[in-house]
């Protein structure tokens, strides 16, 4: 084979492993992240919907006027082999996002009050996207915290509740599973990231529970961008140079398709929204090291440091 032949055909398999999968939706940082001055002046738009993302003893201290609170696990299940956090079927969210009041021509705008907060926040960001809805989704940026310090008021008042009127979903194939990412490990244009905190990813740390230890170390060949990296101090995300440079020390490069994962699908979403903010198409490993430490054959490494 001629070294034009091995071009065209490597260029073909990217080709096919993007076709294979979706990827999110195409916005620009200012799309995906909203400004507090920007909620405050559309507050009282009709369409809005406003998520509180949080537990209920938050919500109920204070949160953002007409916002509704929505857990974790309000958009999500265990499955039958025991992976926490998967994604729901198409009917059952669409009936909760409903009751959540969203409908076909909802802005969806959801917001965090703490750093957990924020990978509970992008998971659901990354659930709509699939959905199909992630054209009209945004998030706060610097959640509660930006909101209070501009000055705006909250409230504990919890506003009555408004049933949606929204057309059946069409889900996007956006999730993948272990053996589409163990055939991708060294797939030029597609690169894995581990979303988990350094500590887990160099293998000093292992997760999982008691009776079901997940693996040592990463992904072999995945890249490092750990969920508190993506947002300063204040919770607000960093700037598109500091997450450039974060994806560029993980290997990741202009134009690739990412696909992320972490220990169940949580803390992986926060490094794909960074991802798409850079105009990354991206893609999520639900499963994570959950699923990939139940596979005998799954590749690990662990790195010094």
């Amino acid at each position: 084979m001629t070294r034009l032949m091995r071009r065209v055909t490597g260029a073909i398999a990217v080709t096919a492993v993007l076709g294979a999968a979706g990827t999110a939706s195409a916005q620009s940082r200012d799309q995906l992240l909203v400004s507090p001055a920007w909620l405050a002046e559309h507050l009282r738009d009709p369409n809005l919907v406003l998520l509180h993302v949080g537990d209920a003893a938050g919500y109920a201290k204070q949160h953002l006027p007409g916002a509704q609170i929505v857990g974790l696990y309000d958009l999500s299940h265990r499955t039958n082999d025991g992976l926490r956090l998967e994604m729901l079927p198409a009917g059952e969210l669409h009936a909760k996002l409903a009751a959540l009041g969203v409908s076909d021509p909802s802005r969806i705008v959801l917001y965090y009050d703490s750093l957990g907060g924020v990978t509970q926040t992008t998971r659901i960001v990354f659930t709509l996207d699939r959905a199909g809805l992630g054209d009209r989704t945004s998030v706060l940026d610097g959640g509660l915290g930006a909101w209070t310090r501009a000055g705006h008021p909250v409230t504990s008042e919890v506003p009555a509740p408004r049933a949606g009127q929204l057309a059946p979903l069409t889900i996007r194939p956006m999730v993948v599973d272990g053996d589409y990412v163990r055939a991708r490990l060294e797939t030029p244009g597609v690169k894995i990231v581990d979303g988990r905190t350094t500590a887990f990813y160099a293998g000093e740390q292992t997760g999982g529970s008691a009776d079901a230890r997940h693996k040592t170390g990463h992904i072999a060949g995945a890249g490092s961008v750990p969920y508190s990296s993506v947002v300063d101090e204040t919770l607000q995300w960093k700037p598109a140079a500091e997450l450039r440079a974060l994806f560029d020390a993980a290997g990741v490069k202009p134009g690739d398709t990412v696909i992320a994962y972490c220990h169940i699908g949580q803390q992986a979403t926060a490094a794909l929204f960074a991802a798409r903010t850079l105009g990354h198409p991206v893609l999520l490993y639900d499963g994570s090291f959950e699923d990939w430490s139940k596979r005998a054959d799954a590749p690990v490494a662990t790195i010094k440091r």
